[in-house]
């Protein structure tokens, strides 16, 4: 009988109560290895209830106290590593060097959080006027809600939870119902590295629960990272319930190449950003833009062999290319977007569709898809496809390349590969995307600066981690003091720096 997998609340492992379940595969052999309850509107209340009794004592906490805790909490995650990647795998089905990537690029910002002294502090100004100074301070929140995609267990709920809850507010985290396994066991961590009961809590569940965390007004705040249509949803209802928001959809990032790029250079790069974890990444480069058709030609003589020869393996390999994508329904997905791609005119180069690993034939997998003269009206172009899959989109000049990206509805993060100077200058000013990688295939920026795209990328005006999230993360309180010796009068107009 498959495990049951409940929430984890007041510091707690709770059994579900709601009656429904969500199947947890193994997508390296298909099985169903475990159930997720889903939890009903009154669980997630409870989740609620205990973060918002655990938040004054959190907030009271000085910051240094709370740094101490997230110092703990990541030396604990290092000596678990090897249990959070293999927890990771089996359930995601990315490899195992990827899947320790994953955790690690989360601890990169629970070291950030480990600065919050530092970051929240406010501002100060002596003599503003006549006796008077003005002080600011950041304040946390309350409780606050983060709901984490299926793509990065480990890192988006830790990018989420690790600047909320040094910054002093308790949190509710919404995992994936496909892999929710590290969320938990992240809670688990959390309370022993000496976070209260009720500082990090985890509820498994669908739309009822994201819909129970829109609409209950104790949460002031909620971080969102998955598809657009999902996170259009999120923001224009969860700001319409009074709450703040950062969502953050889709994606269809491209690498730009210029002539005089290095090409094999560019083909190693583009392999690893479009294939790897199976182009599971909203940060994955789905389409390359050579300029000009020698450029072209050139890119997929040396690319073709290389996409035919990825070593495709289960996900507890570690020497693999890439593992298995995440369900049987995602699977097909994908496939037929290949189908809606060749069916549009595209050329089908390399046709990953019919991979299938000998001993692991139920398992998900797929093989490396390449497909060139992709155009900017195909349909297969304007979406995500979010899967082992590269599309070649042929750029005549430099001005139809950054027009690609820019026009595109997503513009979540965009590379171009040239050793011009000045070309790259120009383009990074120019394109009209968020995050932008200069010889650089997949542009996450570092833990100390910010993530987030732009257009349908991203919904919201502040971005994850980074002095970003901090602001996210708190209110500012300014105050203005006076200490007068003696009182003279009544004044009757507002006060003035003069």
């Amino acid at each position: 009988m498959a495990t049951e997998l409940g929430h984890f609340i007041n510091g707690n492992h709770i059994a579900g109560a709601s009656g429904r379940f969500h199947d947890i595969f193994n997508p390296t052999t298909g099985d169903v290895q475990a159930r997720a309850a889903l939890a009903s509107r009154s669980e997630v209340a409870k989740a609620v209830d205990a973060a918002q009794k655990a938040f004054p004592a959190w907030a009271a906490f000085n910051p240094q106290r709370r740094a101490r805790v997230m110092f703990k909490f990541k030396e604990l995650v290092e000596k678990d590593m090897d249990n959070l990647a293999k927890l990771l795998s089996s359930e995601h089905g990315k490899i195992l060097p990827d899947a320790r990537g994953d955790v690690q690029r989360g601890l990169e910002v629970i070291e950030f959080s480990c600065g919050i002294p530092h970051l929240q502090k406010g501002e100060y100004t002596e003599a503003a006027g006549p006796g008077i100074d003005v002080y600011s301070m950041r304040q946390p929140l309350g409780v606050v809600a983060g709901i984490t995609p299926f793509n990065f267990p480990a890192m988006i709920p830790m990018w989420m939870f690790g600047v909320a809850i040094a910054c002093g507010n308790t949190f509710v985290n919404k995992p994936s119902e496909k892999d929710p396994s590290v969320p938990l066991r992240l809670a688990e961590l959390m309370m022993e590295a000496g976070a209260p009961e009720g500082v990090l809590n985890v509820v498994n569940g669908d739309k009822e629960s994201v819909d129970a965390l829109i609409e209950d007004p104790r949460v002031k705040a909620i971080s969102f990272v998955g598809s657009s249509d999902i996170a259009q949803y999120i923001y224009a209802n969860g700001t319409a319930n009074g709450k703040r928001v950062q969502a953050f959809g889709g994606a269809k990032n491209h690498m730009i190449v210029l002539p005089d790029a290095d090409m094999e250079n560019v083909v190693n790069q583009l392999i690893g950003s479009a294939y790897g974890s199976a182009g599971e990444r909203c940060m994955a480069t789905p389409v390359a833009v050579p300029v000009g058709e020698g450029t072209a030609d050139a890119l997929i003589s040396m690319l073709k062999p290389k996409v035919e020869s990825l070593r495709i393996g289960p996900s507890m390999s570690e020497d693999s290319d890439l593992g298995p994508l995440v369900t049987a329904a995602h699977r097909d997905r994908v496939a037929s977007y290949i189908q809606m791609a060749v069916d549009e005119g595209q050329e089908l180069l390399v046709d990953g569709r019919d991979f299938s690993l000998q001993g692991y034939e139920n398992g998900f997998f797929m093989g490396g898809t390449l497909l060139d003269h992709a155009k900017p009206d195909h349909q297969s172009y304007k979406e995500e496809i979010f899967g082992p899959v590269l599309q070649i989109v042929r750029a005549e000049n430099f001005e139809q390349a950054v027009a690609l990206p820019s026009d595109h509805q997503y513009g979540n993060g965009v590379a171009i590969f040239t050793r011009n100077g000045s070309a790259a200058r120009e383009f990074a000013q120019k394109v009209n995307v968020g995050m932008v990688g200069i010889n650089v295939p997949i542009p996450v920026p570092v833990a100390y600066h910010t993530f987030g795209g732009w257009k349908r990328s991203g919904f919201g005006d502040t971005n994850q981690h980074g002095p970003e999230g901090v602001k996210f993360w708190t209110k500012v309180k300014t105050i203005t003091q006076r200490w007068p010796e003696d009182v003279q009068g009544s004044e009757f107009v507002i006060p003035t720096m003069n």
